[in-house]
């Protein structure tokens, strides 16, 4: 499985025009494309930075749809307040549903680097290490992990029900990170909450 995510360092005051946007134009146009799979959309509401994902069943799928809604993408920085939002194009290695997001569900990203030829050894330590500890949580609904393997760099989002499930697990999830890139020398590149305002998903379980 393969996703694309475009980040949006928008504007505050746009972000409800953006999210109609991705919902009412952008949705109905990549559900109707060979191999799509699912479209997230999280908003920071203070900052104005909005990141929207698509998932596709393979990486050619992936490369088949980007001429395709590249005019959407730069339609929705205009919306939202930045011309020039930042593509980045992934492997999905690791999803795992406890159950589907409902309102008001909120997630942590974490954004990370680490040397490509130890990038395996990153994903196998999350998943033994960090997924069976977070995944007991209360609120927890579930967890992703994006990589480029060429690069080193990864993604994950830990999703929650609420923002307060969100907030209470913050303490456990610095100690997490802390041993997490200690053990196999991972850097944190960034930190970020957001809510989850649109969550269509179809990808399986792959952890």
């Amino acid at each position: 499985m393969y996703a694309r995510s475009t980040t949006v360092a928008g504007k505050p005051g746009s972000i409800d025009a953006g999210i109609t946007y991705v919902r009412d134009v952008v949705m109905p146009m990549v559900q109707g494309l060979a191999g799509w799979v699912g479209l997230s959309m999280l908003c920071d509401r203070e900052s104005g930075r909005c990141v929207v994902t698509t998932s596709w069943e393979t990486e050619e799928t992936m490369r088949t749809s980007a001429p395709m809604l590249r005019a959407t993408r730069g339609r929705a920085g205009q919306i939202l307040g930045d011309p020039a939002p930042e593509v980045r194009e992934w492997e999905v290695a690791i999803m795992h549903r406890m159950h589907p997001a409902g309102q008001g569900a909120c997630t942590r990203v974490t954004w990370t680097r680490v040397d490509p030829a130890r990038l395996g050894d990153a994903v196998d330590a999350y998943r033994m290490g960090v997924l069976p500890e977070i995944q007991g949580r209360p609120g927890f609904c579930s967890v992703s992990m994006m990589v480029d393997r060429d690069e080193g760099t990864a993604v994950t989002a830990v999703t929650y029900d609420d923002h307060a499930s969100m907030e209470a697990s913050r303490q456990l999830a610095a100690g997490l990170r802390d041993r997490f890139s200690g053990e196999v020398g991972v850097e944190i590149l960034d930190v970020a909450e957001f809510e989850l305002v649109l969550a269509h998903l179809r990808v399986p379980e792959m952890a």
